[in-house]
């Protein structure tokens, strides 16, 4: 095998407890209101203290998550509990609809954006905490909530949304990735049923042509949305739907090729998405080859190489196959090079085509402690389950 698989795991693991966490702990936690502070500088300097609701839900995930897989660390859990609670208390309108921001304190509310996807990361923040802590409470707020975006994503009026857009990857992903940890957390037969329909749902967004999973196959007429592909959204969404697999399929040869499926899909997500002239991802493609209407397409973000790099270590740990191998070891070094910052910790997040930096930010409205963490932590554990 081309990679040392242990060496890789240690690597990781120090990134991540070494680098990544310290960061967030010594700049992203509020000590003052709780929740976390997200948009900040190279060295951590804070450049917006607005509370960004997406960001709360998934901090307290990560630090939730750092305390029940990596060391049961008090000030970790108490990080989550504080966050939890700030959630709870102000990330709600009267209609029980997320905020997409607060002022810091959280006493009153900045944007609402007309989607369901803040609410989804408090639900995995809930769910996480919950486990973490034993509080029952935590869990409940989490099904119900669920149920909730449920109806949002079903009817958007109920968000104020005019209309409803077609259908999308995303929603797919994120009712599959709520309802798995459910289902694992409490055994819910409905959710059980709810990631089956999700992983046939799944087969709507996929292009067997290409053996990708596109974000709006079915839009209307030739449209930029009808041919758009997001290379980290299509390997993003295959080993979420792996994940489901494993969580409800019994083991066996159907099991097995389902999921060689979606490995293929991250294979081949790779291969289209790939820059080889310069390296790394796409953020955005047009299967036509016609420009796309996003901007920065030609981009190359932090979060689709996180995404690449658990996906590689799932289709090296399930296969063996060396090509996977050398995958990840080209995965892993764009990722390294262009992303990770030794100097002050965590990683940058935007560089242009060439992977030069265009903003030295840590972090902003879109981007926390989440996916650097979790595609670390998600990788170094696939490793060590392989080698047990």
């Amino acid at each position: 095998m081309l990679m040392d698989l242990q060496a890789l795991r240690t690597r990781y693991l120090d990134e991540l407890t070494g680098s990544v966490i310290p960061f967030w702990m010594k700049h992203g936690v509020d000590r003052e209101y709780g929740g976390f502070l997200t948009c900040l500088d190279r060295d951590g300097s804070v450049f917006d203290d607005r509370k960004y609701i997406w960001m709360q839900g998934r901090g307290v995930w990560s630090f939730a998550k750092f305390y029940n897989d990596v060391e049961r660390n008090p000030e970790w859990l108490e990080i989550a509990r504080r966050g939890a609670e700030f959630l709870e208390r102000y990330a709600f309108d009267p209609q029980g609809r997320c905020w997409f921001s607060t002022t810091r304190d959280g006493s009153q509310p900045v944007w609402y954006q007309r989607k369901p996807y803040a609410a989804v990361f408090a639900v995995l923040g809930f769910l996480e905490y919950a486990k973490a802590s034993g509080d029952a409470k935590y869990t409940e707020l989490a099904l119900d909530l669920f149920q909730h975006i449920r109806r949002w994503i079903a009817e958007p009026a109920l968000l104020d949304r005019p209309f409803a857009s077609a259908e999308s990857s995303a929603d797919c992903m994120v009712i599959l990735s709520m309802a798995i940890e459910i289902f694992l957390a409490t055994g819910n037969a409905k959710c059980r049923n709810i990631v089956r329909e999700c992983l046939l749902e799944a087969g709507k967004f996929y292009d067997p042509d290409r053996g990708i999973l596109q974000e709006f196959p079915h839009a209307t007429g030739d449209t930029p949305e009808g041919r758009l592909f997001c290379p980290g959204s299509s390997i993003e969404v295959a080993w979420f739907l792996i994940h489901g697999e494993e969580a409800i399929s019994e083991p066996g040869p159907d099991r097995t090729a389902r999921i060689h499926k979606w490995l293929d899909v991250i294979e081949a997500s790779l291969e289209l998405g790939w820059d080889n002239e310069f390296g790394g991802l796409y953020y955005f493609m047009d299967l036509a080859g016609k420009p796309t209407l996003q901007l920065e397409s030609s981009m190359k973000l932090w979060w689709p190489h996180t995404e690449a790099l658990y996906g590689c270590v799932l289709g090296l740990v399930e296969t063996g196959d060396e090509k996977w191998a050398r995958w990840l070891e080209r995965v892993d070094a764009y990722a390294f090079r262009h992303f990770a910052d030794p100097e002050y910790g965590e990683w940058f997040g935007y560089c242009d085509r060439q992977g030069n930096l265009t903003h030295t930010l840590k972090g902003n409205n879109y981007k926390g402690c989440f996916h650097v963490p979790r595609a670390l932590l998600l990788s170094a554990q696939r490793i060590g389950q392989s080698e047990a």
